[in-house]
């Protein structure tokens, strides 16, 4: 915000990999799409736009850099369709928001930098524990003497693991949890604690459920933390 103006800017930026590039929901129009809706409803500028088909772990995307001094030019807000389009770096984050870069996600529209902070934090440690399951899988399935490896061509003649697929979708259901349960935390810091107050909270802040709703109760509030414990302590297990 340029001072005496109380216009506020706004920069978008988008990032795929290369592998993401054809992946319905990660193209880089999806998430333009998605940002200009956000700036749209916040009633903010949007002076420029940036792009990266590149790592998030690379922070010296060229697109990234330009985005960055924009937004320093200008007192500019950085804004991406989700937190890893910017950066997976929860350390980078961190001193971005340490800076005096203002940071917003569209797909979190509630979220200030506090919960940015705890966001990126979570969200680098869920990535170390899947990291770390599916390596045990990968050797469990080695030891019991599964061909590992890429597509040679070879399809099955059965239909879908259902194991697999049960497996998938558990692991999903535990990374919904740890989103959630990051703003919760944020939440926790601002004095919000009753599961009530945390179930009013987030449907004021238009947060999805788990199941997609848009109200919060305090029963959801406690299956969520409930799911996100269980997930914390089999993980040490």
């Amino acid at each position: 915000m340029r001072a005496g103006s109380t216009t506020r800017y706004a920069v978008g930026l988008y990032r795929v990999s290369t592998a993401e590039q054809g992946q319905s929901g990660l193209g880089l129009e999806a998430q333009q799409a998605s940002v200009r809706a956000f700036v749209a409803s916040q009633g903010w500028t949007l002076v420029s736009e940036h792009s990266d088909i590149a790592s998030g772990k690379d922070d010296r995307r060229p697109g990234f850099q330009a985005a960055l001094l924009k937004c320093r030019q200008l007192g500019a807000v950085l804004i991406a369709a989700r937190l890893d389009r910017i950066t997976r770096r929860a350390h980078t984050l961190s001193q971005l928001l340490e800076d005096g870069v203002s940071i917003r996600a569209a797909d979190m529209p509630g979220a200030d930098d506090l919960m940015m902070r705890i966001y990126a934090a979570m969200a680098q440690k869920e990535r170390e524990l899947i990291s770390a399951r599916t390596k045990a899988a990968l050797a469990a399935a080695k030891a019991r003497g599964t061909v590992l490896g890429g597509d040679r061509g070879y399809r099955s003649v059965r239909g879908p693991d259902a194991a697999s697929a049960a497996i998938a979708r558990r692991l999903e259901a535990e990374r919904a949890a740890h989103r959630l349960a990051l703003g919760i935390e944020a939440l926790r810091e601002q004095g919000i604690v009753s599961h009530a107050a945390l179930a009013r909270a987030l449907t004021a802040r238009e947060v999805s459920t788990p199941r997609g709703s848009l109200i919060w109760t305090h029963t959801t509030v406690a299956r969520l933390l409930a799911r996100r414990d269980a997930s914390a302590l089999k993980a040490l297990c």
